[in-house]
């Protein structure tokens, strides 16, 4: 399967909220033909209109992919739409939606059926994101590849070995920005708390992590060895990671406790 397939079979997205637009203005961007995507979505914005897209239309007979991008508590209801597809080798199902495992979409679409689950981040609204994938038996390289392709269009991405793989995907960038939206506000306030104003705090605060991560992203050097760049003998930074890097109370088993408590829940979740 290729990206000629999906122009000549159609692609479906299915739901298409933040994340969805996000990945179809990725792909008109990319050379995606309008007129080979039909979207299904209750409530279709105005810039969704405007694309040029069938939007609520009947779908064309075999799409290549449906690509599945409703909440998980709409899926009974959404689903049911795309039943005619399952168990078809030249359909390939492709969910964004969180918490719904492979065999939830065998289940109601069919054993047979061709499934690739995939978990992005949030920061893929701005093309930003890194997604993971996993996929059941019936999937092929070709299917995969075209994957990669569809979701490169909001940020990179990743090929699990195993589905239960995507429990730990969760708990470190499906929940990971929260942790660092989180991390700049308590950055700010400590910022605040030495005796800047709120909005200098939080103008330094958000442009230190941005700059960071962009650095350690673009930089040959692994984050260990920039820290121990910047980490002057006896200096300010080292008196700060002494607290930061603490065994015990440090951000180290901090975020060890953070990342467990998210995959667990993704498991909870996952099984109902």
């Amino acid at each position: 399967m290729n990206f000629n397939d999906i122009s000549r079979q159609g692609l479906v997205l299915l739901g298409c909220g933040k994340m969805g637009s996000a990945m179809l203005a990725g792909w008109l961007r990319d050379g995606l033909n309008p007129k080979a995507v039909w979207v299904i979505d209750p409530q279709p914005s105005g810039w969704l209109l405007e694309q040029g897209v069938h939007v609520n239309q009947s779908l064309p007979p075999r799409p290549a992919i449906i690509l599945v991008a409703v909440k998980p508590q709409l899926m009974e209801q959404a689903l049911p739409q795309i039943e005619a597809f399952g168990d078809s080798p030249e359909t390939v199902i492709l969910s964004v939606a969180a918490g719904t495992p492979i065999k939830a979409y065998e289940s109601m679409l069919g054993t047979q059926t061709p499934v690739i689950r995939a978990m992005p981040n949030t920061p893929a609204a701005i093309g930003k994101g890194i997604t993971a994938i996993s996929a059941n038996s019936h999937v092929s390289e070709g299917h995969l590849q075209v994957a990669d392709q569809l979701l490169k269009a909001i940020g990179q991405t990743v090929r699990c070995e195993a589905e239960a793989q995507l429990d730990a995907v969760t708990g470190v960038s499906g929940s990971g920005p929260a942790y660092v939206f989180y991390m700049i506000d308590a950055l700010a306030a400590a910022g605040r708390a030495q005796g800047l104003s709120s909005a200098m705090a939080m103008q330094l605060a958000k442009a230190t992590v941005a700059g960071a991560g962009a650095l350690a992203e673009t930089s040959d050097e692994t984050p260990e060895q920039l820290r121990v760049n910047v980490t002057s003998p006896n200096g300010t930074t080292q008196a700060g990671l002494e607290v930061l890097m603490n065994e015990g109370s440090g951000l180290g088993p901090l975020m060890e406790k953070t990342v467990a408590a998210a995959a667990d829940r993704s498991r909870e979740l996952a099984n109902g």
